[in-house]
């Protein structure tokens, strides 16, 4: 068994410098207690609630790329892995929704989001191109979800199906996921019987809300560790 931990914060939009800095000190505190996998928001470095593509695709970067490595540092210095979602250059100018899983020795995994919600930079968003896919960490077997995966169950069966044993979702739910988050999450790791973590930010950006209440559920259901909003 491995220790996991999600780091629920509050993220800047546009300042990636900025973002990465206070997600690598976040990221030595789980590390100092001993987490082994630790979880950032959906859009952590980035920030979510662009107005434009335009706009949006300023902080898009390849994968891998300088954000990767900055993060492959983290886990050099300290150890573990980091997931943490950004935005991803896409083809003819747009942006992913992305997600990557990251270790020591580079990026383990990385995710595009598919289903795609009206809200934020998903409205200009590429829809992801990719097949759901299954990561090793150790032992582990990891899949990746990101927010408004989790509303169709079919995206946690398929990563269930290819073997995965804990499901990481990044999110970033407004006040209107409350019931997502409250209970979609635990029936997710209940139908699957799988771990499931789900990750969302705090604060208010551009006028956007977001509720925290992220959570690490067991394959029965129980919530392992709450976070408030």
């Amino acid at each position: 068994m491995a220790k996991i931990a999600g780091v629920q914060h509050d993220i800047k939009i546009g300042d990636v410098d900025g973002n990465l800095m206070r997600m690598e000190q976040w990221y030595k505190e789980a590390r100092s207690n001993k987490a082994e996998i630790v979880v950032f928001p959906e859009c952590a470095v980035t920030g979510y609630c662009f107005d434009s593509l335009e706009e949006a695709r300023k902080y898009a970067e390849a994968i891998p790329g300088n954000t990767t490595n900055r993060m492959q540092g983290f886990c050099a210095e300290f150890g573990g892995y980091i997931a943490a979602g950004m935005l991803e250059n896409a083809p003819c100018g747009g942006v992913y929704n992305a997600l990557v899983l990251i270790g020591q020795e580079g990026i383990v995994g990385s995710y595009r989001k598919i289903h795609l919600p009206y809200l934020g930079v998903d409205r200009f968003s590429t829809f992801g191109d990719a097949e759901f896919d299954v990561n090793e960490v150790g032992d582990i077997k990891v899949g990746l979800n990101i927010c408004y995966d989790s509303s169709f169950p079919e995206s946690a069966r398929v990563l269930s199906l290819l073997g995965a044993e804990l499901i990481i979702l990044s999110t970033n739910w407004p006040p209107s996921a409350l019931c997502v988050a409250e209970y979609v999450v635990r029936t997710r790791a209940l139908e699957n019987r799988v771990y499931y973590i789900a990750v969302n930010r705090v604060g208010v950006e551009n006028g956007n809300e977001f509720i925290g209440t992220s959570s690490i559920c067991a394959p029965n259901g129980d919530v392992i560790a709450l976070a408030g909003k």
